[in-house]
């Protein structure tokens, strides 16, 4: 389902999907129904941008975030024209999967763009690259992210844009074996207990985010 007031970046969306055998089953020029129309489609996924009518400013991101209370399994892809991290972290705030956060310029990556979607669709996150690195690099006293390495926080960073382990293996030229032992120690740093392992790795994500930029 396709939630925009852009016409032409609607279509351009739907156009895409349809060609590479998805459905798309909604779509609306704002978000003022978001909630009946979904219950009345059921789609896997929402695809919202942020800023729409009648004000342009949060209305998207605030029925997402209603969607999301109502329904916690519901996946949901936000598009942001510009990085805005703190909406980011509004978002993702109850450290559930099934979210994504793009810059809109990452749909002209056709691949990057819809291997996100299938990843949120599936019960993953992705947040774009753009706005992971805008995250890198903040500094806070009693930051717990200062308990992991450099190679940890690589991991971390990879793991935020929704990489999955073999992935991330080959982005840093090591085994497999040796990212899950990061992640591991990732987990053991930040006090996250043992528990589902998707869970573990979105409060891990959460965390990374949430010790950020503003």
């Amino acid at each position: 389902m396709l939630v925009d007031d852009s016409v032409l970046l609607r279509a351009g969306i739907a156009s895409l999907l349809s060609g590479l055998g998805h459905d798309v089953v909604a779509e609306l020029d704002d978000a003022t129904d978001l909630v009946a129309v979904v219950d009345a489609c059921d789609p896997d996924i929402v695809v919202v941008d942020i800023r729409m009518p009648p004000t342009h400013t949060t209305e998207g991101l605030e029925a997402a975030v209603e969607l999301r209370r109502l329904q916690p399994e519901r996946a949901v892809l936000v598009l942001s024209q510009h990085i805005e991290t703190r909406y980011a972290l509004d978002l993702i705030a109850d450290g559930a999967g099934g979210l994504g956060y793009l810059l809109k310029d990452r749909v002209a990556d056709v691949d990057d763009f819809v291997a996100a979607l299938v990843r949120v669709a599936a019960g993953d996150t992705a947040i774009d690259p753009q706005v992971v690195a805008r995250l890198v690099g903040r500094e806070r006293r009693d930051n717990p992210l200062d308990a992991l390495t450099g190679r940890e926080r690589e991991v971390l960073s990879l793991m935020a844009e929704g990489q999955s382990n073999a992935t991330i293996a080959l982005l840093l030229v090591v085994n497999q074996r040796t990212i899950e032992t990061h992640i591991s120690n990732i987990f053991s740093k930040l006090g996250l207990s043992p528990e589902a392992e998707t869970h573990r790795r979105v409060r891990a994500v959460l965390t990374y985010l949430d010790n950020a930029p503003a």
